[in-house]
C-alpha cells in the first residue's frame, strides 16, 4: 500500500508523520486513489486535487471533535483515508459498501451528509451556533469549491456569516472548475485575484526583507498588518469578501501543506468568519486526469497506464443523446427555442446546442433556482426555454417551478434527466422524488416516454404546448423495443400495448419495458394480462383508466419513483369512488435509496420484472 500510508489507520494518525514526509505521503495517497478508483470507478480528478488541502486540514484538526463540512462531498476520499477507512475502498460505491460521499452513519468524522452543491457554509454556520450555545470549543471548517460558490445558497450563508462574532473558517478550494469549466462573474472575479501577483508578491517580498533585519524585524512584520489590509484594498480588485465583512486570506498555493497549515491555524484564532482562498489543480498527479479533468470527474473502472476504460461499452444511443439531437434539430426551425443548463451542459446533452446556437444556450452555473426563474422570464418574453437538469438537482428549484412557472402558466419545458434509480452515487443522487413533487403542482404537465421514438415525439409536443411540461427519462441506454406502437401524442392520452381482461399493468416511462417483461413472465403462468403505456402522469388518461377498471379485476400501477404522493396513489384515489377494481401500486418505498448497481437496487426494492411478477402472483393468492 505504502510505507507511510500503512501508518494511517485511525483519525489523527497523520500527526505522527514527520513533516519532511508529507510530500511522500501525498504521493502515496494519490497512487492509492488512482489504483483503487481504477477498479471501482468513482470521482477521481476532484479528489486528486485536494490531497494536500485535506492533509493540511487534518493536521489542524482533532477529529472527530473538530468538524469539517465538505461541500458536495465527492472530494472527500482523502478525508476517508485519513480517518481510517482506506481498507473499505475496495467496496467504494458498491452495494453495501462505502459511500462516495460523506455519510454520518459511516463515521463520526463525517459531520454532515452532502451530495448537493453550495450547502457547506450554511451547515457549518449552524454547527458554529450549536457550538457556541453549548459552550464548545470545536474548530469548524466549511470546504467549498469555486464552482459551488456560484450557487445562491452560498451567498445567503456568506451574508449571515459576515455578522457572527465567533470563529468559522471557510476554505475556498479554487480549481477553476465545477464538473466543467466555471462560468459567470464569480469565476472572473476569482481569476483576477488568482492572477494578481501585485499584492501577494509585494507582501512576501516585504515580509522576507523585514525578517532578515536583526532585533526589529519581527516587531515590524507584526506592525504592518494594518498596512497589508490597505494594500489589499488598493491592489486586489473588489475585495468582495472583505467588503462583506468576512476576513480574506490568500490566495494560497493549494499543494503547499506548510503554507495552508499556517493559514488555517491563523484563521482559527479570530472571532469572526474567515475565508481562506486555496488554489488547487483538479486531477493533480495523474497525467490523464490533469489533461482532461472533466472526463475524469466521474469515471468507470479504467486502466491506470493510460486512463482508458477497462470495459469499452458498445456505443448505444442514450436518452440524453436523443434529447440532445432532438432539441438541436427543433431549434433549427424554431428560433424561440432556448436551452439552459446549471453547470452540466455535457451531462444533460446540451453541448451540441451550445456549439450550434451559442446565442440561445445559457449555462448559469450551479444555480438551479436561478435557472428556472431565468427560464420563466424568457417564457414571459415570448421564448420557449428548455431547462435540462438531473432529477435530483431539480428538487432544489421546487419553489421556482411552482411559483414562477406553474402559477404564471408559462411554457417552460423541463428535461428531467437521470429520473429514477441512478445507482452508485446513492441517496443524494437517486432521481425518485420528481413525480411526487410535480404531481401536486397545478398546471404542470408531466410525461414519460416508453422508448426512444416516444421521447422524440414528446419533445416535439412539449416545445409546442402552451404551458409548463416536464419530461422525465432515465439514465443510460434508450429502450428501442415496442417500435410498432406509435400512436400519435395527444394531450393526456395513453396507449394500449396489449389487451387482456384479468390484470391491467398501467406503466409509466421506464416501467413500460418492465411491464412487457412482467407480461411475458405471467403469460407463461396462464394469466390474462393487459399492458398500458400511460405516457401522461399528469393529467392521466381518465377515459382509458375507466375502461381498464371496467374490463379488469385488478389494476397494477408501475412507476420508478416513490409511491408516497406519486402516480399510483393518484390513480387509486381517483378510482376509489368510481370502481371496485383493486388497485396495487408498484414503486419505491418512502425512504432514501442507498448506493449500488441499478439492477440490484430495483430487485431489492421490488420494481424488477421478476419481483413484480412474484408479487402479483402473491396478491392473487
Amino acid at each position: 500500500m505504502g510505507e507511510l500510508l500503512d501508518r494511517i489507520n485511525q483519525p489523527n494518525d497523520i500527526k505522527n508523520i514527520d513533516a519532511k514526509d508529507y510530500k511522500k505521503l501525498a504521493w502515496e495517497i494519490r497512487r492509492f486513489l488512482v489504483k483503487n478508483v481504477s477498479k471501482t470507478g468513482g470521482h477521481l480528478s476532484s479528489n486528486l486535487g485536494v490531497v494536500e488541502l485535506t492533509m493540511a486540514l487534518h493536521l489542524c484538526c482533532k477529529l472527530p471533535y473538530d468538524q469539517i463540512v465538505w461541500d458536495v462531498g465527492h472530494q472527500s476520499y482523502t478525508h476517508k483515508i485519513l480517518t481510517g477507512r482506506k481498507d473499505d475502498f475496495k467496496t467504494l460505491r458498491q452495494f453495501g459498501g462505502m459511500s462516495g460521499f460523506p455519510k454520518r452513519s459511516e463515521s463520526d468524522c463525517d459531520i454532515f451528509n452532502t451530495g448537493h452543491s453550495s450547502t457547506s457554509i450554511s451547515a457549518a454556520l449552524g454547527l458554529v451556533k450549536a457550538r457556541d450555545l453549548k459552550h464548545g470549543t470545536q474548530k469548524v471548517f466549511a470546504v467549498i469549491g469555486d464552482g459551488a460558490l456560484t450557487g445562491g445558497m452560498a451567498y445567503e450563508a456568506l451574508n449571515n456569516a459576515s455578522k457572527i462574532k465567533s470563529n468559522l473558517v471557510i476554505v475556498l478550494n479554487d480549481n477553476q472548475m465545477s464538473i466543467s469549466k466555471n462560468v459567470g462573474g464569480m469565476a472572473g472575479y476569482l481569476g483576477q485575484i488568482r492572477t494578481n501577483t501585485n499584492y501577494t508578491g509585494l507582501k512576501e517580498d516585504v515580509e522576507n526583507i523585514l525578517k532578515k533585519m536583526p532585533h526589529i524585524g519581527a516587531a515590524l512584520t507584526g506592525s504592518i498588518r494594518g498596512f497589508k489590509d490597505v494594500l489589499k484594498t488598493i491592489l486586489i480588485p473588489g475585495m468582495l469578501f472583505e467588503d462583506m465583512g468576512i476576513k480574506y486570506i490568500g490566495p494560497i498555493e493549494g499543494h503547499d501543506i506548510k503554507k495552508m497549515v499556517s493559514a488555517f491555524e491563523g484563521a482559527t484564532k479570530v472571532n469572526e468568519a474567515v475565508l481562506v482562498h486555496v488554489c488547487t489543480k483538479k486531477g493533480k498527479g495523474y497525467p490523464p486526469a490533469e489533461k482532461d479533468p472533466s472526463s475524469f470527474h466521474g469515471v468507470a473502472p479504467f486502466f491506470v497506464k493510460d486512463g482508458s476504460e477497462r470495459i469499452v461499452p458498445v456505443p448505444k444511443e442514450t436518452y440524453t443523446d436523443i434529447f440532445s439531437n432532438q432539441i438541436t434539430t427543433l431549434a433549427e426551425t424554431n428560433d424561440n427555442i432556448t436551452a439552459i443548463s446549471a453547470a452540466m451542459p455535457s451531462g444533460t446533452g446540451l453541448t451540441a446546442m451550445a456549439e450550434k446556437f451559442p446565442e440561445r444556450f445559457f449555462d448559469v452555473g450551479i444555480a438551479e433556482e436561478h435557472a428556472v426563474t431565468f427560464a420563466a422570464g424568457m417564457a414571459a418574453g415570448g421564448l420557449r426555454p428548455v431547462v435540462a437538469i438531473y432529477s435530483t438537482f431539480l428538487q432544489r428549484a421546487y419553489d421556482q417551478i411552482l411559483h414562477d412557472v406553474c402559477l404564471c402558466a408559462l411554457p417552460v419545458v423541463f428535461a428531467v434527466d437521470r429520473a429514477g434509480i441512478v445507482g452508485s452515487d446513492g441517496e443524494t443522487h437517486q432521481g425518485i422524488f420528481d413525480i411526487a413533487f410535480m404531481m401536486s403542482m397545478p398546471r404542470m404537465t408531466l410525461v414519460a416516454p416508453k422508448n426512444s421514438w416516444e421521447l422524440r415525439e414528446l419533445i416535439k409536443f412539449a416545445v409546442m404546448y402552451d404551458g409548463p411540461v416536464a419530461i422525465r427519462y432515465p439514465r443510460g441506454e434508450a429502450y428501442t423495443g415496442l417500435k410498432e406502437f406509435k400512436q400519435p401524442i395527444k394531450y393526456g392520452k395513453g396507449e394500449w400495448i396489449n389487451k387482456g381482461h384479468k390484470i391491467a399493468l398501467l406503466a409509466v416511462g421506464s416501467m413500460v419495458k418492465t411491464a412487457v417483461e412482467v407480461y411475458d413472465i405471467l403469460k407463461e403462468y396462464g394469466f390474462d394480462i393487459s399492458v398500458v403505456n400511460m405516457r401522461f402522469l399528469k393529467p392521466f388518461d381518465e377515459e382509458l383508466l375507466l375502461e381498464a377498471a371496467k374490463s379488469h379485476s385488478i389494476i397494477v400501477t408501475m412507476e420508478e419513483g416513490v409511491l408516497t404522493g406519486g402516480f399510483g396513489q393518484a390513480v387509486r384515489e381517483w378510482l376509489s369512488d368510481k370502481s371496485n377494481t383493486k388497485v396495487y401500486c408498484v414503486g419505491l418505498p418512502d425512504k432514501f435509496i442507498e448506493h449500488g448497481s441499478v439492477d440490484v437496487l430495483k430487485d431489492k426494492y421490488g420494481i424488477s420484472a421478476e419481483k413484480i411478477a412474484k408479487n402479483i402472483r402473491d396478491w392473487l393468492k
